[in-house]
């Protein structure tokens, strides 16, 4: 009989969010200076708008 306790748990939003944090925090800690948001949004991969 299987347990119904043994359940792996895996979220791959959580798993997205901690990796986009992991990358900030690596970037912030290789630059004296701060994170221009142009910096931040190519780190999360952010899209600029498309112009009309």
């Amino acid at each position: 009989m299987p347990d119904q306790f043994d359940v792996s748990l895996e979220d791959s939003d959580l798993l997205g969010e901690v990796e986009l944090t992991t990358n900030l925090i690596i970037a912030a800690s290789e630059t004296d200076e701060h994170l221009s948001a142009a910096e931040i949004d190519e780190i999360l991969g952010v899209v600029p708008p498309a112009k009309a």
